[in-house]
């Protein structure tokens, strides 16, 4: 923790702001005292505050925090009472969210009506401005509640997307070069070491594995030998980009494009998001679709 700073300040400060063709100057008298840790700033005009020259609301939290850290308070003050105040303060929980930060702490909305007033008018009189800023305004979050999204999907033309398996390299064999690829069929791809199956790898079993085009345009890998890495070593298991495969000595990443991966939403969630979305209607198909792990077994799907 920041060791204490003790301070003892007594100031009193007059300013008169500039004259313009339009603003008639006149004069700002404050006094600045501090007996220990904590700094009281009293000013007669509060409107001062919101003069053209304010800081960002940014650089406020920057300067509290700041204080904060050095176990500093400040409290601005004027006629009508207390402004604002900064550093190490208590501030409760309502003005954290309106301010972001938990070391500004605002005033009585009485004091800090004049310098809401000047906040607006700022730009029409060329005003020197005083911390600290206007920037705590709005006092209420302006959140607009009523927009309403249409629930879209990510689902594409079925087979889309160039589903693919990539072979997997670590740095002890890559030899700087692409990595093999491997496009799946639109139906059936068969992974073994048999002369007939579509992906030959040497050292497996003669089908070691299958991966099934569905009709709910999902990829699903069958296995048939020892599988594993992050698919289901026992059963079917719906792909997603991303996803490891290890068969034997040889370790695949199944890949498609995010746009017609169902994986990503809003077209249905199955891989690491740890949700599953509710069944949407596809105006292409016709067909109301569901999360893609359905009806094949996903075992990361835990019954209800």
């Amino acid at each position: 923790m920041a060791a204490k700073i003790r301070l003892e300040i007594d100031l009193a400060f007059s300013m008169t702001e500039s004259a313009t063709p339009d603003h008639t100057p006149s004069t700002i008298n404050g006094t600045v005292t501090a007996d220990g840790s904590t700094v009281e700033v009293f000013v007669d005009s509060p409107e001062a505050f919101g003069g053209s020259s304010t800081p960002s609301l940014d650089a406020v939290r920057e300067l509290a925090k700041a204080l904060a850290d050095k176990g500093v308070a400040v409290s601005i003050t004027g006629p009508k009472g207390n402004l604002v105040s900064l550093g190490a303060v208590e501030v409760s929980r309502v003005q954290r969210l309106l301010t972001r930060s938990p070391h500004i702490r605002l005033g009585s909305l009485s004091a800090l009506t004049p310098m809401a007033k000047s906040v607006r008018g700022a730009g029409k009189a060329d005003t020197p401005g005083l911390l600290p800023p206007s920037t705590p305004f709005p006092l209420v979050p302006t959140v607009n509640r009523k927009i309403r999204r249409r629930v879209t999907t990510t689902h594409h033309t079925p087979g889309s997307g160039r589903a693919r398996l990539i072979f997997v390299q670590d740095s002890a064999t890559w030899n700087g070069q692409v990595p093999r690829e491997f496009n799946l069929g639109p139906v059936t791809t068969t992974i073994g070491s048999g002369p007939d199956v579509d992906l030959v790898l040497p050292g497996l079993d003669v089908v070691h594995a299958e991966v099934q085009h569905n009709d709910a345009d999902e990829y699903v890998l069958i296995p048939h030998g020892p599988v594993s890495g992050s698919v289901n070593p026992t059963g079917p298991s719906v792909l997603r980009t991303g996803a490891r495969i290890q068969l034997g000595q040889w370790c695949l990443a199944y890949f498609r494009e995010e746009y017609a991966d169902h994986g990503r939403p809003f077209g249905g969630r199955s891989g690491g998001e740890l949700a599953y979305q509710r069944p949407q209607f596809d105006p292409r198909t016709g067909r109301t679709e569901g999360d893609g792990s359905e009806g094949v077994g996903d075992f990361r799907r835990r019954p209800r």
